[in-house]
C-alpha cells in the first residue's frame, strides 16, 4: 500500500550542500530545482544571474510548494559569488562534461565539508570562470547519442550520489 507524505518513515537531514545555479532561468526547471533540493536535504539554493524568474504563481506547479521551505538567493554577478564560495571555503563541484571531467562516481567528499554543486544553464551550461574555480568537474556517464541531459534529471542523479556517500 502506498504511504502519504506524512507516513512515509525516510528520516529528516540536512546536508551541507548549496546548489548553485549558473543563468538557470526556465521556470520548469526552478520549481523542480527546489523540489528535488527540498527532497534531497538541500541546505540552500543560490541563483546566478539577472532577473531569475522567482515568481511563485509560476513555479509553484513544479515546485508543490518546496520553494517555500528551501532557503534561497540570488546573486546576480558571478565577481560577487566566486567571492561567496571561495570566502566560504566550500568544495566547489561542477556538474559539467568538459575535457578534465571525472565521473560523477568517483567523486570525492571531503569530511565535514561544505559543498557547492554547480548548475549549468540549459543553453550554455556552467560558464567557464566558475569551471576555473571548481575544486572537482563531474559528469554523468551516458550511453546513448545524446551528450547533455535536463539540468534537474541530472541534479538528481548527483544529489543521490553525493548523499548516498
Amino acid at each position: 500500500m502506498q504511504l502519504t507524505h506524512e507516513e512515509n518513515q525516510f528520516q529528516r537531514k540536512t546536508f551541507p550542500i548549496t546548489l548553485v545555479c549558473d543563468h538557470i532561468y526556465f521556470q520548469q526547471n526552478i520549481g523542480s530545482l527546489f523540489r528535488i533540493a527540498e527532497a534531497f536535504g538541500v541546505e540552500n539554493i543560490i541563483f546566478l544571474g539577472k532577473d531569475i524568474p522567482l515568481t511563485p504563481r509560476k513555479i509553484n506547479k513544479t515546485s508543490r510548494s518546496t520553494h517555500l521551505h528551501v532557503p534561497h538567493s540570488v546573486i546576480e554577478e558571478t565577481s560577487v559569488l566566486k567571492d561567496y564560495l571561495l570566502q566560504n571555503n566550500f568544495e566547489i563541484i561542477a556538474l559539467e562534461i568538459a575535457s578534465n571531467s571525472k565521473p560523477l562516481k568517483e567523486v570525492v567528499i571531503p569530511d565535514n565539508q561544505k559543498i557547492a554543486l554547480l548548475l549549468g544553464s540549459e543553453i550554455d551550461g556552467i560558464s567557464e570562470e566558475l569551471l576555473k574555480i571548481s575544486n572537482q568537474i563531474v559528469h554523468i556517464n551516458m550511453f546513448g547519442k545524446n551528450s547533455s541531459m535536463n539540468v534537474v534529471q541530472a541534479a538528481s542523479i548527483a544529489l543521490y550520489e553525493i548523499t548516498a556517500l
